[in-house]
């Protein structure tokens, strides 16, 4: 028990007195998780919007789909984003596997079914009403679209803070794209599992601490947004 008590007061010390290491941990996390929830938001907001606004075919089976995606392990994502970098895989002469840019490709695939998903579910909500009612003071079909779009504005940014916060916490991209080198492709969650192994317990527990700060801000923010 004093070794857990000691390891946190270690922890808060590092936080407090900006550890070079626990600050660039924080900071490539920060980036490649960030780079992955804009990137990802730009590509999955309009195809969830094109799935919606859409009829075809198999539209229920592709969104039944698309939220089964929501738990693909994340580990999963990493294997199949490794054979496509590793040397002998299609993308293997762009060198980008063991990299932030690989891991950054990474994320961005683990999310997109969460962003797609869940603004097919915003859009939704706002319902037809508002569609008929702008086509019948004749609005075209692009303006009918924009104005669902931003009537459901709130619930689209909501899908954006989660799609960070499944992007922040996973692990499996992160080690297996990565590799998790020191000061190239460590972040928070690696280095918690590499540290902890080790017994180095302060650091684990201050970026524990942090990326439970992070989570916190992240449910304040969705909190602030429902209540929209």
């Amino acid at each position: 028990m004093n070794e857990i008590f000691n390891g946190i007061l270690q922890a808060i010390n590092l936080i407090l007195t900006l550890n070079p290491e626990v600050v660039e941990i924080t900071t490539r996390t920060l980036f490649i998780s960030l780079s992955a929830t804009f990137i990802g938001a730009i590509i999955s907001i309009p195809i969830g919007g094109l799935i919606n606004f859409k009829k075809f075919t198999g539209k229920r089976s592709l969104i039944n789909l698309i939220q089964t995606l929501y738990s693909l392990p994340t580990v999963l994502v990493g294997l199949f984003v490794f054979l496509l970098l590793s040397q002998s895989g299609i993308f293997g002469d762009l060198r980008l596997l063991f990299t932030p840019t690989g891991m950054i490709i990474g994320q961005v695939i683990l999310i997109m079914p969460i962003l797609i998903g869940f603004t097919i579910t915003a859009l939704k909500s706002v319902g037809n009403d508002i569609t008929d009612l702008s086509i019948s003071l004749g609005a075209s079909e692009f303006q009918a679209i924009y104005t669902i779009m931003r009537e459901a504005k709130y619930a689209i940014m909501a899908a954006v803070i989660l799609g960070f916060g499944r992007a922040i916490s996973e692990v499996g991209v992160a080690i297996m794209i990565g590799g998790n080198i020191r000061g190239f492709t460590r972040v928070i969650t690696t280095t918690i599992s590499l540290e902890t192994s080790k017994g180095n317990l302060e650091i684990s527990i201050a970026l524990g601490i942090i990326l439970l700060g992070i989570a916190l801000i992240i449910n304040l923010l969705l909190n602030q947004i429902q209540e929209h």
